[in-house]
């Protein structure tokens, strides 16, 4: 099956999907009290895209994913690389790692909030405990599943430590990396539109809260449709990212089926 028809089937069903909702509320077969019309939803979208006000929430919580998102993956990549190559450290500090991966990260959010107010930075904290430990996790695995003979081989070469970070922990685990980045986009998300539904004066957790609270379906639909866009767009970039720095990895058309 050939990208174009990929994407007709994605189409189609699509169509299906939004189509049999609407004839279901359309029919009174769906009550729109829990779900409203995908109608209705769009008048909302467009209703706060129009408005010059909504950016504000777009930015706070656009703001708050890309640092949350930026910082964890620093410091994931970083305590990923480092325990990967240092096994003896890894085993004293893995209980440790295990209990705070333990921790719900919900209950932390009250945590942030106290300690860091209810502005910017208690999302951002929120947003990097939960992509910190998925590319923490991945960047470890990566680098200790390097080929020992390559390592082997680039050391007679005469390479440093520098040299063999450079050009084979590095490659070698970026497959991994990147993996974990797509995931941790939609946890970086969630952080933030968490500690904005828990406490905040801006940001589309703050709008879709505002509807829950006033038992508006169509605004709680409308901010998750488009936090899905949201996080759609991230993917689109870092999927050209990937492509960009994964250059010898065959794309999905040059596979075998």
């Amino acid at each position: 099956m050939n990208a174009t028809t990929e994407r007709l089937v994605q189409l189609v069903l699509l169509v299906v999907i939004v189509g049999g909702w609407q004839l279901g509320v359309n029919s009174g077969l769906i009550d729109v009290f829990f779900f409203p019309s995908p109608i209705e939803i769009i008048k909302q979208v467009v209703a706060w895209v129009i408005d010059p006000g909504f950016y504000k929430h777009v930015t706070m919580t656009l703001t708050e994913t890309m640092l949350g998102y930026i910082i964890g993956t620093a410091v994931g990549v970083a305590a990923g690389v480092w325990l990967g190559l240092s096994q003896s450290t890894a085993r004293i500090l893995d209980p440790f790692i295990k209990g705070l991966n333990a921790i719900p990260r919900v209950v932390l959010a009250p945590i942030f909030v106290l300690w860091l107010g209810l502005g910017l930075w208690s999302k951002v904290a929120l947003a990097v405990t939960l992509v910190f430990f998925v590319t923490f996790f991945n960047a470890m695995q990566g680098v200790r599943e390097v080929n020992p003979v390559v390592l082997s081989n680039t050391r007679i070469l005469g390479a440093r430590r520098f040299d063999l970070l450079r050009h084979v922990y590095f490659p070698a685990a970026a497959s991994w990396i990147l993996s974990s980045l797509r995931t941790s986009v939609g946890f970086a998300v969630v952080g933030a539109i968490i500690g904005e539904y828990l406490g905040a004066s801006a940001g589309l957790g703050y709008l879709i809260a505002q509807a829950e609270g006033n038992f508006d379906a169509v605004g709680v639909f409308a901010g998750i449709f488009i936090l899905a866009v949201f996080v759609l767009l991230i993917d689109l970039v870092l999927d050209f990212v990937e492509h960009r720095l994964i250059t010898w990895r065959p794309k999905l058309s040059e596979r075998p089926a």
